[in-house]
């Protein structure tokens, strides 16, 4: 049997982790800035995927936050990665977080209590089981700053609802946990969510390892040939929105609160 502490990473750390009964829960810890999806959050969050890989006694994942928001999507405060060290902090970066979630030899299960945009939505599509309570929000947020949800639609469009996607793709419209149920983006809106995590965890707890590893191959392949077709396109593509003259201005308006220079 692993020797389980009952939280690990420092005060500080962005991404918490803790363990009971056969089910690793990393929380995100990052209210100040919304859990954006800094480079430090980024890999610290792939280190307690992988650690909960690795672990015997980890049946499942519950991936979960403090604070409002479970994640805000890009932290618009770092520069944009450019040179040798750009895979590693910048699109690439989160390519490489979503692929860890879908390839993850264990169920994923997202436990959203509050606020999701932009890259949010990619984490959460990417996890194979999400539950939102219904103060939740969504919105895919990029168009309206210049930029585009190019890497997160790796595991989206291939579950999404084609004709929702293309509204809310384009739109950029905040909506609430029933439509996100509706157009597949989540597995379920409730008022509680802690009743129905606690039958899919115990559902989850009663499988064997492989058959949770088989079953999970079958219900990811489609998103994985995704990834394997379109991973290196899209990223390169999201490097090139986030470098322009014009998402450079929708950064600075949304920062600054202020419409951007296109706004009519």
């Amino acid at each position: 049997m692993s020797d389980h502490s009952s939280v690990h990473g420092s005060a500080h750390s962005p991404v918490n982790s803790a363990y009971e009964r056969g089910v690793t829960t990393l929380t995100l810890d990052s209210p100040h800035n919304r859990n954006a999806l800094s480079t430090r959050l980024v890999a610290e969050l792939r280190e307690g995927l992988a650690r909960a890989a690795d672990d015997a006694d980890t049946r499942a994942v519950v991936l979960t936050h403090t604070g409002t928001t479970f994640c805000s999507g890009a932290d618009l405060t770092e520069p944009a990665p450019t040179g040798p060290e750009a895979p590693a902090t910048g699109p690439e970066a989160l390519v490489g977080l979503l692929r860890t979630v879908v390839e993850l030899p264990k169920p994923v299960v997202a436990v959203v209590r509050g606020h999701v945009r932009a890259g949010g939505l990619g984490l959460v599509g990417a996890c194979d089981i999400a539950l939102a309570d219904e103060t939740s929000t969504f919105a895919f947020t990029e168009s309206r700053i210049g930029l585009a949800p190019a890497v997160i639609s790796l595991p989206l469009l291939p579950r999404l609802d084609p004709r929702a996607a293309s509204r809310y793709y384009l739109t950029g419209e905040r909506f609430d946990a029933a439509e996100a149920a509706r157009i597949g983006l989540i597995t379920g809106a409730t008022s509680a969510v802690d009743v129905p995590l606690e039958a899919i965890l115990d559902g989850l707890r009663r499988a064997s390892p492989q058959g949770l590893a088989e079953s999970k191959r079958l219900v990811t392949a489609e998103v994985l040939r995704a990834f394997d077709r379109d991973a290196a396109e899209l990223a390169e593509r999201s490097a090139r929105l986030f470098a322009s003259a014009e998402a450079r201005e929708g950064m600075a308006a949304f920062l600054e609160k202020r419409d951007p220079a296109w706004a009519r």
